[in-house]
C-alpha cells in the first residue's frame, strides 16, 4: 500500500468517524428531545445524583465536551451550584467510555448495512420521529465504517522501525505516551476519535504492548479538557471555573494512576486473559476502570475541589436565577387569591431581571464589553424562562372560579407578564443591533453615543418607575410613569432630527445611521411596554 494511499485512508476514515459521532449524538439528542436540561435541572441534588446525570446525558450526547458545555450554561443559569457542576463534569468522564464498548464490539462487517437502515429511515419515510432514528443508526454505521479506514490507514505502521522504537519509548517513559495522546486528542478534538484510533492500533499490532498503550489512554482523557478550556475562554467566570474543575479532575486522575501505573496494568491483563477480551475491549476496559475509579476516588472530595477552583479564579460571578420561586402549585387549589399574590411576586422577579437586563444592554452599547452582552442574553432567556412558567401558573389559576375582583387582577398580571417578555425581546434586539456595529466596524460619532447615552437613561428611569408602581400598587408613582410617555416620544423625535442634521452635515454615515434610529426605536417601545405597566396598576386601581 502506497503512502499517499494509506494517509487517504486515515484522513477519510478519522472523518467519517468524527462525522458518524456527531450525527449520532445529534440524532440521539433529537430522539431524547428538550429534556436533557431538564434531567440535568432536576436530577443533579448532590454530587451523585449530578454524576449519573452527567453519565447518562453524555451517553446521549456521544460527547463529554457538550455535557460540558451543556453544565456550564446551567451554573451560568443558577440552575446549578459549582458543586453540583464538578458532579456532572466527572459522570460524563464515565459517560463518555460507553463509546469505547460499543467499538470494543467489533461489528465493522455491520457497518455498511447499518448505514443503509439509516438511510431508509432518512429518506423513505416522511416521520420526523423515525427520521431522528435514521439518523442515530446512520451516525452508528458511519462510526464503524470510519473506524474501519483507520485501522486499514494505521496497520502499516507495525512495519516502520521508527513507530516500533517509538512505542518502546513510550513502554520505557510513560509520561512521553500521555503526552501524544493529549496532542492527538487536542488536534482532532474528539477524545473518542483519539481511543478508537489507539484501539485500532492495538488491534491490528501497531502497538503490541498495554505499557505503551496505557499512557497514550491517560494522554486522550486530559487532551479532552482542552476543547472545554478553549470554549471557556472570554466567557464567563463560572464558565472557566468549570473549565478549570474539569482540568483539574483529570490531571489529579492521570498522575494518580500513573503512580500505580504497573498495578494497573497488571490489572487490565489479568482482565484480558480471564475475560478472553479481544484488543479493543482490552482498551474500553481499561478505560472504563481508570475513570470509574477517578471517580470513585475524587467524588468525597467535590467540596474541596470547588474550592481550589474558587481560590485558583476568585471573584464575584452574576449569577441569574432562572428558576420560579414564588409559584406554588397547592395553592392554586386551595386558594385563588392567595396564588394570584404569589404570581404577583413571581411577575415583580421578572421585571426586575428586565430592569437588570437594560442596564447591562446600556453598558454593552456603550463599552462594547462582550460579558454584558452575554448577561444581558441570559436575562432575556430567564425572562423568557419565567413569562412561560407564570402564564401556565395563571392559566391553571383561571380554571377557578374568581371574583371579579380576582379576575381583574388576573388579567393585570396577565397582561404585564406579556409586556415584561416583549421588554426582553428590545433587549435582545438592541445587543444584535450593537454586535451587527461591532462585527462590520460601524462607528457612532460621539454625539450619537451620547445622545444614546441620554435614551437609555431616561428609558431606564421609567421602567424602574413602573416596576416600583406594580410592586407598591401606588397608582401616583404609576401616573408620572404615564406621564413620561410624552417626554420619551419627545426626545425620540428630537434625536432623530439631529440625526438627520449628523447625515446632511456628514457626521455619519447611513449605516450608522440605521443602527441609531433602531436603537432608539427599540427604547421607546420598552418605554411604551414600561407605561403600559403602569397603566395596568391604574387600572387595576
Amino acid at each position: 500500500m502506497e503512502a499517499q494511499e494509506i494517509i487517504f485512508m486515515f484522513l477519510g476514515g478519522l472523518a467519517i468517524f468524527l462525522f458518524g459521532i456527531k450525527y449520532l449524538g445529534d440524532g440521539l439528542q433529537r430522539v431524547a428531545g428538550d429534556k436533557l436540561r431538564d434531567l440535568l435541572d432536576k436530577f443533579t441534588s448532590n454530587p451523585l445524583m449530578g454524576v449519573l446525570s452527567g453519565i447518562t446525558v453524555t451517553i446521549l450526547l456521544q460527547t463529554s465536551t457538550g455535557t460540558t458545555v451543556l453544565t456550564i450554561g446551567l451554573v451560568n443559569a443558577g440552575f446549578m451550584t459549582m458543586r453540583q457542576a464538578i458532579g456532572v463534569i466527572m459522570g460524563a468522564n464515565v459517560g463518555t467510555t460507553v463509546t469505547a464498548f460499543i467499538i470494543g464490539l467489533n461489528i465493522e462487517d455491520y457497518a455498511l448495512p447499518i448505514m443503509t437502515i439509516g438511510t431508509l429511515l432518512l429518506f423513505f419515510i416522511k416521520n420526523k420521529k423515525a427520521n431522528n432514528f435514521g439518523q442515530v443508526f446512520f451516525g452508528f454505521g458511519a462510526l464503524f465504517y470510519g473506524l474501519e479506514l483507520m485501522g486499514e490507514g494505521v496497520s502499516p505502521l507495525r512495519e516502520l522501525d521508527a513507530f516500533t522504537e517509538l512505542t518502546v519509548s513510550m513502554s520505557e517513559n510513560p509520561l512521553l505516551g500521555v503526552l501524544i495522546g493529549t496532542i492527538f486528542t487536542v488536534a482532532v478534538q474528539s477524545s473518542t476519535a483519539a481511543i478508537g484510533l489507539l484501539q485500532q492500533l492495538y488491534s491490528s499490532g501497531a502497538i503490541e504492548s498495554l505499557d505503551a498503550v496505557l499512557p497514550v489512554l491517560f494522554g486522550d482523557n486530559l487532551g479532552t479538557t482542552i476543547t472545554a478550556v478553549l470554549a471557556a475562554l472570554g466567557s464567563s467566570l463560572a464558565a472557566k471555573r468549570a473549565a478549570a474543575s474539569h482540568v483539574i479532575f483529570n490531571l489529579l486522575g492521570t498522575v494518580l494512576v500513573l503512580l500505580v501505573l504497573q498495578p494497573f496494568t497488571a490489572l487490565v491483563s489479568f482482565l484480558s486473559e480471564r475475560l478472553a477480551l479481544n484488543p479493543e475491549m482490552t482498551i474500553a476496559f481499561a478505560h472504563g476502570i481508570f475513570n470509574t475509579s477517578n471517580v470513585l476516588i475524587q467524588l468525597p472530595f467535590v467540596g474541596l475541589l470547588a474550592l481550589i477552583v474558587t481560590k485558583i479564579l476568585p471573584g464575584d460571578e452574576t449569577v441569574i436565577d432562572y428558576k420560579a420561586q414564588h409559584l406554588d402549585p397547592v395553592l392554586i387549589h386551595q386558594s385563588s387569591s392567595i396564588a394570584l399574590g404569589q404570581a404577583k411576586k413571581e411577575v415583580l422577579r421578572m421585571a426586575e431581571l428586565s430592569e437588570k437586563g437594560l442596564i447591562e444592554a446600556g453598558k454593552f452599547v456603550q463599552t462594547k464589553h462582550k460579558r454584558h452582552a452575554e448577561l444581558t442574553y441570559q436575562f432575556e432567556d430567564a425572562i423568557n424562562n419565567l413569562d412561560r412558567k407564570i402564564t401556565d401558573y395563571l392559566s391553571q389559576i383561571s380554571s377557578n372560579s374568581l371574583t371579579a375582583q380576582d379576575s381583574n387582577f388576573h388579567s393585570m398580571l396577565i397582561n404585564t407578564v406579556r409586556d415584561i417578555e416583549r421588554v426582553g425581546d428590545h433587549l435582545e434586539n438592541l445587543i444584535e443591533l450593537s454586535e451587527y456595529q461591532v462585527a462590520n466596524k460601524v462607528q457612532l460619532s460621539e454625539l450619537a453615543m451620547q445622545d444614546l447615552e441620554e435614551m437609555f437613561e431616561l428609558t431606564t428611569q421609567t421602567l424602574q418607575q413602573a416596576v416600583l408602581a406594580l410592586e407598591t400598587g401606588d397608582v401616583e408613582e404609576a401616573r408620572s410613569v404615564v406621564l413620561k410617555e410624552d417626554q420619551i416620544d419627545k426626545l425620540e423625535r428630537q434625536l432623530r432630527k439631529k440625526h438627520i442634521l449628523r447625515l446632511n452635515k456628514g457626521n455619519c454615515n447611513g449605516s450608522a445611521g440605521i443602527i441609531f434610529v433602531d436603537m432608539i426605536s427599540n427604547l421607546e417601545r420598552i418605554g411604551d411596554h414600561s407605561v403600559n405597566i403602569a397603566e395596568a396598576v391604574i387600572g387595576e386601581e
